[in-house]
């Protein structure tokens, strides 16, 4: 069964495996499974998708990344987030190098482009967290290309 917030933005019910992922999230923290021979990979799992592993830690990771790709929902595919769009759902490429999938907030949907400098955001609603990504002013040093 899905949860949803009075907004009805459907709320995540997070596995043993991303329940440290979330918790991080309602602290205004981003940690990403890091394996100590391949580094950041996204989404949690018991063992690193590289080497097969079981010995990867949680770790903290910037925030900051660059659209890798896009798409706007201006229907409301899913009747719960009609009253929500136009909503921008972007892959984003991290400077740890994990793409994750977030909504991108605080920018009109027809200002954003693929490339574009992007910062983790934390959204919480009635006890839950997401991460969502906001446009950055920062020069891009670093960032993924």
């Amino acid at each position: 069964m899905v949860r949803y917030a009075q907004n009805g933005r459907p709320l995540p019910e997070p596995t043993p495996l991303a329940a440290p992922f979330f918790e991080a999230l309602r602290s205004g923290r981003l940690l990403l499974p890091r394996c100590p021979r391949d580094g950041f990979f996204f989404y949690p799992r018991n063992r690193c998708p590289a080497c097969l592993r079981a010995d990867w830690s949680w770790q903290p990771a910037s925030g900051r990344g660059r659209v890798h790709s896009f798409t706007v929902d201006r229907v409301g595919h899913d009747p719960a987030l009609a009253p929500l769009v136009p909503l921008v759902i972007a892959i984003v490429e991290l400077e740890e190098g994990p793409r994750l999938s977030a909504n991108l907030v605080d920018c009109a949907s027809e200002d954003v482009s693929v490339g574009m400098l992007v910062q983790a955001e934390f959204a919480h609603y009635e006890g839950s967290s997401i991460l969502q990504f906001r446009p950055s002013t920062a020069s891009g040093r670093g960032a993924p290309t």
